[in-house]
């Protein structure tokens, strides 16, 4: 439903990221571009009344300059961005990795 949502406002290059053994946090992270502040503060904000709808509450946090909003969902975390804000954070690199094939061992103090 978010996907669908976020696609139907015109959000571009929309991913979705299953966060299961990954994240205690959410079970999904959606991803998506606005083209403008105004554009990625009006995604989140019909989100939201979209999701009131369905039941869930959502909070939204960064809305003020539109850069980066993020939209709380409960079980799935949604990051709405300018292309150049998401481009700087690459959250798909760090969140698409499979966390379960690296070895913590090398990383610990003597």
């Amino acid at each position: 439903m978010i996907v669908k949502a976020l696609d139907q406002d015109k959000g571009d290059n929309i991913v979705s990221i299953d966060l299961a053994g990954k994240s205690a946090l959410a079970d999904f992270m959606v991803i998506a571009t606005g083209t403008s502040s105004r554009h990625v503060t009006g995604m989140s904000e019909k989100l939201k009344q979209r999701l009131s709808k369905e039941g869930i509450i959502a909070r939204i946090e960064g809305a003020s300059t539109g850069d980066w909003v993020i939209v709380d969902a409960g079980d799935v975390i949604v990051h709405l961005f300018r292309a150049e804000v998401r481009t700087f954070y690459n959250l798909e690199k760090l969140w698409a990795s499979d966390f379960a094939t690296i070895d913590y061992t090398l990383y610990k103090s003597v």
